[in-house]
């Protein structure tokens, strides 16, 4: 199975879309400013390495249970939508998106823009608090194989705008594309990792 692998976040977008998203829900129900300070404990926790990333992302999305949930990430995409770098649509391999956001986030997109497959963040909808580890790095790969047979699988293409996070993903694919501000920078991957510790 021929497959092209794509990030999401700053990739596929220009921006990071689970930022973009807490924004635009303290813009539109600006009451959940009262939960900023055990957001703002979660990124004092986290730039202490007192907690993990993985735990930090407990915090982030905690506003979730007090928003209309389903109306808000539909309302976010519609103002958003917009912003897909053009080259997204033309495709011609089965698409993968693997990315660290939240699954509620980027369910809607996905099925707009006709992704084959969304691999990302699990969270709790009730809850926002993530379930499981975040879907980054090394976690990419294991959730890929978690959905796709290792050995039927043929990687295509990858593009990330991450060269130091993604390099799990860029080792699959027979072609690595870097996206530097929405432009594809193809690379060679044994030059650019060569003298990088595994």
């Amino acid at each position: 199975m021929k497959i092209d692998i794509y990030d999401f976040d700053k990739t596929i977008v220009p921006f990071d879309s689970g930022s973009l998203f807490c924004g635009y829900c303290a813009l539109h129900y600006p009451y959940i400013a009262l939960l900023f300070p055990v957001q703002l404990i979660g990124i004092i926790l986290s730039v202490l390495h007192i907690i993990t990333f993985t735990q930090y992302k407990k915090f982030c999305f905690c506003f979730v249970p007090f928003i209309p949930l389903d109306r808000a990430v539909r309302g976010f995409w519609d103002r958003h939508e917009k912003d897909v770098h053009k080259w997204f649509y033309d495709r011609e391999n089965y698409t993968v998106v693997i990315s660290a956001s939240p699954d509620f986030l980027l369910e809607d997109i996905a099925k707009r823009l006709r992704v084959d497959r969304l691999i990302c963040s699990r969270h709790n909808r009730k809850t926002g608090a993530i379930i499981g580890e975040n879907c980054r790095g090394e976690e990419k790969v294991r959730r890929l194989y978690e959905v796709f047979d290792k050995n039927e699988l043929e990687v295509e293409s990858v593009y990330s705008d991450s060269l130091r996070h993604d390099r799990p993903i860029f080792s699959l694919g027979k072609n690595c594309i870097n996206i530097v501000n929405g432009e594809k920078k193809p690379f060679d991957y044994g030059e650019v990792y060569t003298n990088v510790q595994t």
